[in-house]
């Protein structure tokens, strides 16, 4: 199953990277899709077609993350928590259209961004968090007593993990980016960059107010802000301070994303959902250990995976590998293992066949959590822990019930590792989910490739589809 924000199973390769490609900057164009997903709640990470059965009612909570900049004047957006239903999407959506038509250009938000980022430097923290486009206590969720709620939340957000909890309430894991988990009991929850989780809310307390609160984690000073569950039959408003969480505390962080599992009894044929097939049984025909880093290149920031900083080529990369068009990139640019060496500039493609099964080391060696996203893919998450990943590091993975999801988090001078089945031709990014970073070049694209050129591996290129660069004046097909 394919779970990304910037493509589809079939699909060769995302609007966000043909932008980005042929234009070689900020993608405006795949911001104003990730705020159009937020804004109307359909998210590309669910896949359930029908709700857990013991859901009376749903709602949507979405935070957003803002900060002031020198130039522009007003830089807001940068930061979304969306879930669930259409219930409060139209306040959502105003306050987009707000942004977009009203006082906020996002031409001007982006020279902004691309100005700081263009003349070496990372993104400054951010000034505050909104929930629903508001601020603190800005937004009201009204729930019937002894009802259950199904609130979905997904951090798309530039640069922050969040902690989400709900002031007295305990909150029911049931789903992880299209996975069904156990269905375990926690009173805050972690979501880093770029990942998604539904949770389970009962409304089983005394009717009074309750404060829902999204913090930053990992930073310094710790961002709050807090909206409402209104209960209607009460009159009792929030009185005092929101209740605190987990700040830098990194231990109890990996505790709860190890305590995460797959539900082995739901969504599939008993005993086993996977049916014949099971990760754990698989032997990895490969193993590719990847290091994100922070090098200076030409005397600016850049950011790094095994010291290649990606830049965007002049030709969209499915472009140029379907007309085999050369001079656009090179197959096997970026290595396989980390070499630790100086950085440099590379339109890194890492080459991969059709239908292998893969480990991925994700290795951390810098002082701050990274968030990994794989394009057209989900993974397993086998393991995760603290210093340098070794072989015998596999004797730590859980090869039973681990979850399948598209988006990991790899913890200060920590490993995490994967296992991914390469079922799915064509030419996938893989990338930090810090837009800074990943701007600065923290992110390469894996060939997935078939010599079979058969439409059952992969749908044929669009008859509209846009040629742009190298690729002006080619045809798509006439059928």
């Amino acid at each position: 199953m394919g779970c990304n924000t910037g493509g589809s199973r079939g699909r060769t390769e995302s609007t966000a990277q043909t932008v980005q490609s042929c234009r070689a900057r900020i993608s405006l164009t795949f911001f104003k899709q990730r705020t159009k997903l937020a804004a109307s709640s359909i998210s590309p990470l669910w896949h359930s077609t029908r709700p857990p059965e013991v859901l009376v009612a749903s709602k949507s909570i979405a935070a957003l993350e803002f900060r002031f900049l020198s130039l522009p004047p007003l830089v807001t957006i940068l930061y979304s928590l969306e879930t669930g239903s259409r219930e409060v999407t139209g306040h959502l959506l105003d306050h987009y259209e707000s942004m977009i038509h009203g006082t906020l250009d996002l031409a001007i938000v982006f020279q902004g961004l691309k100005w700081i980022l263009d003349g070496g430097h990372n993104l400054p923290l951010p000034d505050g968090l909104l929930i629903n486009g508001r601020g603190w206590n800005g937004y009201t969720f009204a729930v019937d007593q002894g009802k259950t709620y199904r609130f979905r939340i997904s951090n798309v957000g530039t640069s922050t993990s969040i902690n989400f909890r709900i002031q007295g309430h305990a909150m029911k894991l049931v789903e992880v980016e299209g996975s069904h988990t156990l269905q375990n009991t926690y009173s805050s929850l972690d979501v880093h960059l770029g990942q998604s989780l539904s949770v389970l809310v009962i409304a089983d307390q005394p009717p009074k107010d309750y404060y829902i609160v999204v913090s930053s984690r990992f930073t310094s000073p710790v961002l709050t802000t807090t909206a409402i569950l209104h209960y209607r039959n009460s009159f009792t408003r929030v009185s005092g301070p929101p209740p605190g969480g987990p700040t830098i505390d990194i231990g109890s962080s990996l505790s709860q994303a190890r305590s995460i599992r797959w539900n082995l009894t739901a969504s599939g044929p008993r005993p086993n959902p996977q049916g014949s097939y099971h990760y754990g049984m698989i032997k990895p025909s490969r193993t590719i250990v990847l290091a994100n880093s922070a090098p200076y290149i030409n005397g600016k920031q850049r950011y790094a995976v095994n010291s290649v900083s990606y830049v965007p080529a002049d030709t969209p990369l499915k472009l140029a590998d379907y007309f085999k068009i050369g001079g656009v990139f090179n197959l096997g640019s970026i290595p396989d293992n980390p070499s630790y060496g100086n950085g440099y500039l590379a339109t890194s493609v890492m080459a991969a066949d059709f239908r292998a099964f893969v480990e991925i080391v994700f290795q951390n060696w810098e002082d701050s959590v990274q968030s990994w996203h794989i394009d057209g893919y989900s993974f397993f998450v086998v393991g995760m822990d603290g210093g340098p990943w070794t072989p015998a590091s596999r004797s730590r993975y859980n090869l039973r019930d681990t979850v399948a999801r598209c988006t990991t988090q790899v913890y200060p001078r920590s490993w995490t590792a994967i296992y991914m089945a390469l079922d799915n031709v064509g030419m996938w990014n893989i990338r930090s989910e810090n837009w800074a970073r990943q701007y600065l070049g923290q992110q390469f694209y894996l060939r997935v490739y078939s010599p079979a050129n058969s439409w059952r591996d992969e749908l044929p290129i669009p008859k509209n589809a846009l040629l742009c660069g190298r690729a002006s004046g080619h045809h798509t097909r006439s059928f």
